[in-house]
């Protein structure tokens, strides 16, 4: 494919591919049992060629998941070659290690076949809201104590599911139905992908995906090594220290640009903890190569190609690289922080681009109830993972977004969702004044919110809390966000982690943290402080002694 009718082709087809993954991850959304799919979307859903290399993702899902899963489907052909694989097959894993970094994140691979021959793959992931064990948070000490782990293997053989391997994950899980529901929707999705790229075939005349595969891969390779020859080389440091669950952690790097590829180098991170925020590889490669693909070629399209000249790297029992059987349940706290550190090395190179520090850890309450929980010997058995964020960090030019989640991207679950959904009672939701970093930019907000269980009767939260002592960073002289904090309605204050009773009659208050602001807060725009101000973002006293308003401009 060189003269322009070929490109024109290949554009098409490229713009098919998009449209296949994205209905693949519609359908994921559509028939996924856990509200976290279904509501906040994440998920991750993509085509590979035959060699295991990611051609496209959907525009639905998370960087987490869809980054880490571009690596993972190596390992199932290493444990299944692809000739050794049949129609109807269909395999799966939540290993940390060959997946997207914890239990309650399914992968499951399908391959696709043209005429006998297996010609491509699809693979999604979802986020199950239970797996057993201590369930989702960062308590346990090992992988062991945090679920069910399923090792690559068969969910379909032939087209016939897996029976007793859903007969343990139906003995293993809380909500046995919402699990096998959603390796369900899992495999669906995938199917529904396999026949749209089928029909596509057909219709541009093509066998398989081999020749365009390579075409696209070598465009998006080519495409970021442009990029990257555009910016100033060199190596550039950043640190960020985090609350950690028990003691800070130092996330350490050091961003490399050279003639056509960069580096990102975690050498000097904290070692591992001994507890479950750990994170295992594949998931500190996926927000790394995330941070640097904000700035650097975001118009490049996401795929084996362009991932393929960001490389990085972590030495093995930091807290980065932890090796098996580390507790991983909560990596997120520590990795979804990477794209902030990575960015603020890149800062040093282009500032011009680079937003300050945000919220950036989704607050993921874990809320359970029932028999055998929290003393209680009755009421409805629930477990319910609802999704919150705090502010992004002020961008260049722009304030930062308010309760939104960067850099997973996934969505806020609605209240009347988890009311619906679990006897949980959602009594207050509301952003939260003057948590957004003070700057010429203000930094996103952050938001309140206050449960109580709906019988009046005690619950369980398992806490996964960053920025509560460390919070987010101003950039060029802005101010840092608010930390977040957890409490009881009585002022009884609580950890950022681990898990906690909520007594009978208690409600339970979460703040998330604010996003920080960019640029000396003095040089606001007077219409805009007036107009936060008139909203309720700021305080009269931050108008007063942030932004210099008079008494009687209140």
């Amino acid at each position: 494919m060189t003269g322009a009718l070929d490109q024109l082709r290949l554009q098409l087809l490229w713009n098919r591919l998009l449209a296949v993954v994205e209905e693949q991850a519609q359908t994921l959304v559509r028939t996924a049992f856990s509200t976290t799919v279904r509501e906040a979307g994440d998920l991750s859903a993509g085509v590979f060629d035959a060699e295991g290399r990611m051609l496209a993702q959907a525009v639905t899902g998370t960087p987490g998941h869809v980054n880490a899963m571009a690596a993972s489907v190596g390992a199932f052909l290493r444990k299944y070659p692809l000739d050794r694989l049949e129609e109807g097959d269909v395999l799966l894993t939540n290993d940390p290690w060959d997946g997207t970094g914890h239990l309650n994140d399914f992968t499951v691979v399908t391959p696709v076949f043209r005429e006998g021959r297996p010609i491509a793959l699809f693979a999604a992931t979802s986020h199950v809201a239970d797996v057993g064990g201590l369930g989702f948070g960062p308590d346990a000490r090992q992988v062991y104590e945090e679920g069910l782990l399923v090792p690559i293997g068969y969910l379909f053989r032939r087209g016939a599911p897996n029976e007793t391997l859903l007969d343990i994950i139906r003995a293993n899980v809380r909500d046995p139905t919402a699990a096998l529901g959603d390796l369900y929707s899992l495999a669906g999705c995938n199917d529904a992908g396999a026949r749209r790229l089928l029909e596509t075939l057909d219709e541009f005349g093509l066998g398989d995906l081999d020749a365009v595969g390579r075409l696209i891969i070598e465009n998006s390779a080519r495409a970021m090594r442009a990029e990257i020859a555009k910016l100033p080389r060199g190596t550039y440091e950043n640190s960020m220290r985090i609350d950690g669950y028990d003691s800070p952690i130092d996330l350490v790097c050091a961003v490399t640009i050279g003639a056509d590829a960069i580096t990102v180098d975690f050498a000097g991170t904290s070692p591992i903890s001994p507890r479950g925020v750990n994170v295992p590889l594949a998931y500190t490669q996926a927000y790394a190569s995330f941070g640097v693909r904000c700035v650097v070629g975001n118009d490049t399209p996401n795929n084996a190609g362009s991932l393929s000249v960001v490389q990085v790297t972590a030495p093995e029992g930091c807290i980065l690289n932890a090796p098996r059987p580390c507790a991983v349940s909560a990596r997120h706290t520590v990795g979804q922080m990477l794209p902030d550190v990575v960015l603020g090395a890149l800062a040093k190179a282009i500032p011009d681009r680079v937003p300050a520090e945000g919220a950036s850890c989704l607050y993921l309450p874990v809320l359970l109830g029932g028999p055998g929980v929290a003393g209680e010997t009755a009421g409805e058995a629930f477990v319910v993972n609802p999704f919150y964020t705090g502010g992004t960090g002020a961008r260049p030019g722009k304030d930062g977004l308010s309760c939104t989640a960067f850099p997973s991207g996934v969505r806020n679950t609605p209240v009347e969702i988890n009311e619906a959904t679990a006897p949980i009672l959602i009594w207050r939701k509301e952003y939260r004044t003057d948590s957004g970093g003070p700057g010429r930019f203000r930094g996103g907000l952050g938001q309140v919110m206050e449960f109580a269980h709906a019988e009046r009767r005690a619950m369980a939260v398992s806490k996964m809390f960053e920025r509560v002592r460390h919070p987010a960073r101003g950039r060029d002289g802005g101010g840092p966000g608010a930390p977040g904090a957890v409490r009881l309605d009585d002022g009884t204050v609580l950890s950022g982690m681990g898990r906690d009773v909520v007594p009978v009659g208690r409600r339970l208050v979460i703040e998330t943290p604010g996003g920080g602001g960019k640029g000396d807060p003095t040089t606001r725009a007077r219409a805009a402080a007036a107009e936060d101000l008139r909203a309720g973002l700021i305080s009269p006293e931050a108008a007063r002694e942030i932004y210099g308003f008079e008494e009687s401009d209140n």
